[in-house]
């Protein structure tokens, strides 16, 4: 008995040097000030309740063929002008890069160089996990909507008789492209250096966006309200996972009190100046 009593004792002890031993590899921890923490809890918030908001208008206007179908056709007519063998290649390509064989390797690849160079998991997990989440939704939203595509006819790169609503190519190249932005300008420098990246990588990430979305336009694939609808379920994954970052990888800058901290300090220092 005494003995699985003392097995017993240490069996938390062994449980918190695994953690200090190998929890640092699975979660990033990073200081924060209180100004980065907000600005970053504002921004979660901000991305999650635009994409809830503008998938709700776009879920009203499939379900009644109102609202903004009516852009629907006149997109597609515009993009069928611009048709042309070179172009239906180069949009062909992108497909391809965006569909759902090549990008799931393309994820998984730079998950793994990811953790290896930067010894540490959290970033590559958040990003493969934002990925299968938005797969689900995805799915989810797709059967339960069970919109049909446009006529097989119009279709340039085989005939596909799945739902339309959302696309599963354009949420996948969003998801990527917009989380990969987030957990690598998170952790560039706040000065005045970093906002020529935060340009750049704004850019990189919105003509990834347009290109996904054309290029599945363009096939006769989808209506532009679908790929509407992928650019607001990625808003909302993007915003969840800036959240799960700030909250489990974020921690208070050292030496900066917290609130109730810093009105016992105030209190300590008035006291000390009484007679």
């Amino acid at each position: 008995m005494a003995g699985e009593r003392v097995l017993a004792a240490e069996r938390p002890a062994v449980w918190t040097t695994l953690w200090n031993r190998f929890g640092p590899l699975v979660i990033e921890r990073r200081d924060l000030a209180a100004g980065a923490r907000r600005r970053l809890g504002v921004s979660a918030i901000a991305a999650t309740s635009l994409g809830i908001v503008g998938l709700v208008v776009l879920l009203v206007s499939v379900l009644s063929s109102a609202g903004l179908t009516a852009l629907d056709e006149p997109v597609q007519s515009l993009l069928f002008d611009w048709r042309s063998p070179t172009l239906t290649a180069v949009m062909i390509a992108l497909a391809i890069v965006f569909g759902p064989i090549a990008l799931p390797i393309i994820v998984l690849v730079v998950s793994v160089v990811w953790g290896l160079i930067g010894r540490h998991a959290w970033r590559p997990l958040l990003l493969a996990a934002g990925m299968a989440v938005g797969v689900g939704l995805g799915q989810i939203v797709g059967r339960a909507v069970d919109r049909q595509r446009p006529p097989t006819d119009l279709m340039l790169f085989g005939p596909d008789a799945s739902f339309s609503f959302p696309s599963g190519h354009v949420l996948g190249a969003a998801d990527f492209v917009l989380i990969t932005a987030y957990l690598v300008l998170s952790r560039r420098s706040s000065g005045g250096g970093a906002l020529p990246g935060v340009l750049l990588g704004a850019v990189l990430v919105v003509v990834c966006i347009v290109l996904a979305a054309v290029s599945r336009l363009y096939l006769g694939y989808h209506w532009a309200t679908d790929v509407l609808a992928s650019v607001t379920l990625s808003l909302m994954i993007v915003g969840c996972v800036i959240a799960v970052d700030v909250w489990w990888g974020g921690r208070s800058q050292p030496g900066t009190p917290r609130a109730g901290e810093a009105v016992d300090a105030v209190g300590d220092e008035s006291d000390a100046d009484r007679p």
